[in-house]
């Protein structure tokens, strides 16, 4: 084992909650000094793009066949559409004095580490150089412009991490946070770009440090404390044919480009220090590698019955904060759906280039036509076998259904259950159903310790898709990154790290807080001369 990767197994047992403790956290918090939601840079040129809101014809439904929406022309409001509906404002939430933003893209305790850039190969639509997006405004910041000219035109998005948004409020837990929400923005990006008839591709085999250099991370324009770590570059396809991207020409551009601004600060103030992120940040950066172009075979979804525009799903999707603990059961063919969404045969995944690493176990405590208890949803038929070896012998792995890989396992009330592993929330018992992630862990992260960070993107990408087909059939989801590790693993008799629980979810019929009042996206934006 080398060093890094003993490093990340080293990070991620220490941050392991249990019942006896929690993983080290703040142990108070001054909400006066929550870290700034919203990055700026000042001394960049802003770039103010079309007025956000627009519907869009498709419905939430045709995206399981993106390939028959019509692709819209590659423009500024079309890419300022697409920035909206991944990374933008879906709502402003008011109760009191106090007012708070709710995006499209969620994030762990509302803190949204993950910002956005914008790259522009050539100039068909926009000057060729690097944008940071701004979602309160929508708005772009030229950070660089490229210096001569490029072979090709087109559009990029550039994914990064501020680690101490998510480590104010959760101490050392919150570098697996932040990867979650990049999971969730990936996700977040394939359902805008689908709505366009565009398509996401994953520049995969790019190294951090070459990220960094293309986004203007390794510069010296940040505040201690405050920098961005890359995560990741995505190619936007906007038409059928395009070239491949050199991605030498373009970092070439960047560094001889003139780069603009400096970060402002998210916050003077920093109370607690958490090294060991950065440890394990570093330990498990990526080089540049070479990457497969894995896809499954496509295969026909259930069919939705959700007759809502994307763009409506999209921009309504919220986090329920509690849930109707006496609601009746969910339609069996809607559980059936949401479970068969996630899976890797299917249009939500087309970007995602790995054969799938992570498992549902899920508790059923409200579906109609299923017994209450424990099931599994192997996302691919190769996992059946390993994680049959690998939990309780007396589990019955019994198949209930001809139309998505689930097997019941244990019958019997799991309500409590499910609120003791989820450190006694009851949104994970109140709910029709809540679910574990288990991902094929100790051999993955021993292949290359950098691996850690996508099998945490894996599970924002599927809990993305469980928040949107949630919304889609008239109910709610939330993800539960608070959950005790070892006892999940214990319930389904699992012994060693071949497998660890990395996220959790729940859906269910949401209790609406009648106190808080919602406003418009961008209506403060009516205000703006």
């Amino acid at each position: 084992m080398n060093k890094q990767t003993e490093t990340v197994l080293t990070y991620h047992n220490r941050t392991k909650h249990s019942l006896e403790r929690y993983a080290k956290a703040p142990a108070s918090i001054d909400w006066e000094d929550q870290p700034d939601q919203f990055r700026y840079f000042s001394g960049c040129e802003i770039i103010t793009l079309p007025r956000p809101g627009t519907e869009l014809e498709p419905l939430f439904a045709d995206l399981d066949n993106p390939e028959t929406i019509s692709a819209q022309p590659l423009n500024l409001t079309n890419a300022g559409l697409l920035l909206e509906l991944a990374f933008g404002l879906s709502a402003w939430k008011q109760y009191g004095l106090s007012r708070w933003a709710l995006r499209c893209n969620p994030s762990s305790g509302n803190l949204h580490p993950t910002e956005a850039y914008l790259i522009s190969i050539g100039d068909s639509f926009i000057k060729s150089g690097v944008y940071h997006y701004v979602s309160h405004d929508h708005s772009l910041e030229q950070r660089c412009r490229f210096a001569g000219i490029l072979p090709d035109s087109g559009l990029l998005i550039g994914l990064s991490s501020v680690h101490w948004r998510e480590a104010w409020k959760y101490g050392e837990r919150a570098f697996r946070y932040c990867q979650h929400d990049l999971g969730h923005a990936l996700a977040a990006l394939r359902y805008a770009a689908a709505t366009l008839g565009w398509s996401v591709e994953l520049q995969a085999e790019c190294s951090d440090d070459n990220i960094a250099k293309l986004l203007g991370l390794d510069r010296d324009d940040f505040k201690k404390q405050e920098h961005e770590s890359p995560d990741i570059i995505c190619r936007i396809n906007t038409q059928h044919d395009t070239m491949p991207l050199d991605i030498k020409l373009l970092l070439e551009a960047a560094q001889s480009g003139a780069w603009f601004g400096k970060a402002d600060s998210l916050r003077a103030y920093h109370m607690y220090q958490w090294p060991i992120i950065d440890e394990v940040s570093t330990a498990a950066s990526k080089p540049q590698t070479e990457e497969p172009d894995w896809q499954a075979n496509r295969q026909q979804l259930i069919e939705s019955s959700c007759t809502k525009t994307a763009t409506q799903i999209i921009r309504q999707r919220r986090s329920a904060q509690q849930f109707d603990g006496k609601m009746p059961p969910i339609q069996q063919t809607d559980f059936y759906r949401m479970l068969a969404a996630v899976l890797p045969t299917t249009a939500a995944f087309e970007h995602w280039r790995w054969p799938p690493k992570i498992h549902l176990f899920i508790f059923v405590h409200r579906v109609e036509g299923l017994a209450p208890g424990i099931y599994a949803l192997p996302r691919h038929n190769d996992a059946l076998e390993p994680l049959q070896a690998a939990t309780l012998a007396d589990f019955d792995w019994q198949k209930v259904s001809d139309a998505i890989p689930l097997y019941h396992l244990y019958s019997g009330d799991c309500r409590q259950v499910a609120k003791t592993l989820s450190c006694h929330q009851p949104i994970a018992s109140d709910s029709a159903f809540s679910l574990g992630m288990i991902a094929e862990f100790g051999e993955t992260i021993e292949a290359a310790p950098w691996l850690y960070r996508r099998l945490f993107w894996e599970c924002g990408l599927i809990g993305q898709v469980l928040y949107l087909e949630a919304e889609a059939a008239g109910i709610r989801g939330t993800g539960i990154g608070c959950y005790f590790d070892d006892s999940v693993h214990e319930i389904l008799g699992i012994k060693d790290d071949k497998f660890q629980s990395l996220y959790h979810f729940t859906v269910g019929k949401p209790l609406e807080d009648n106190r808080l009042e919602t406003l418009p996206a961008y209506g403060h934006l009516d205000d703006v001369v």
